[in-house]
């Protein structure tokens, strides 16, 4: 029972209070969550705190304690990587916080996802030009949200925002031209 159609009922017997069917959803959803938690933390920097596990954790109780009425089982992924992306920034920005001039510096997007010393600074970056971005254009935030912290292929995040994957393209493209301008050091942006 663990095809699409089996989730989302399971999700919309959750969300209409059936904790029994929480119970049986998430052996099922746990190894995918697994993989969006191990695919947000590839931009982080060798030895970070957190793990996978911790990670899929946090945002499981995060999930729980929601009361949102799940649609399907794109729509639950996708609200994951989001609770997954708010908790590396707010574990990033505690990091900073605890080091003497937390002061980020702005790099290219392509960087920011690469693994590094610096990671989670660049994880907080980031995430203040997504703010940035969602004010001007909530679709494409989203796009880059699910691809770099969902790990959601173009096809997925299609039927999440319910648009055709070379939509998702075209504009996963413009947003990382935004997002390269946004958080290059001689940037039009500013935080």
């Amino acid at each position: 029972m663990s095809s699409p159609e089996a989730v989302t009922v399971l999700l919309q017997q959750w969300s209409n209070g059936d904790k029994e069917a929480l119970d049986q959803l998430m052996p099922i959803v746990y190894g995918q969550l697994r993989k969006l938690a191990a695919n947000s933390l590839k931009s982080e920097r060798p030895g970070h705190t957190l793990r996978a596990t911790e990670l899929v954790h946090e945002a499981y109780l995060k999930l729980v304690d929601s009361e949102i009425p799940w649609q399907n089982r794109a729509h639950f992924y996708a609200v994951a990587a989001k609770v997954l992306r708010h908790i590396l920034v707010d574990h990033a920005k505690a990091n900073r916080r605890g080091k003497r001039g937390g002061g980020a510096e702005k790099i290219p997007l392509d960087e920011a996802v690469i693994v590094g010393p610096e990671a989670s600074s660049e994880v907080v970056g980031l995430d203040e030009a997504l703010k940035r971005l969602a004010v001007n254009d909530e679709r494409k935030s989203q796009i880059v949200e699910l691809t770099f912290f969902g790990g959601m292929t173009h096809e997925e995040i299609a039927a999440v925002i319910n648009t055709s994957p070379r939509t998702v393209q075209r504009e996963l493209r413009v947003a990382k031209a935004w997002l390269y301008r946004e958080l290059s050091p001689d940037g039009a942006g500013s935080a």
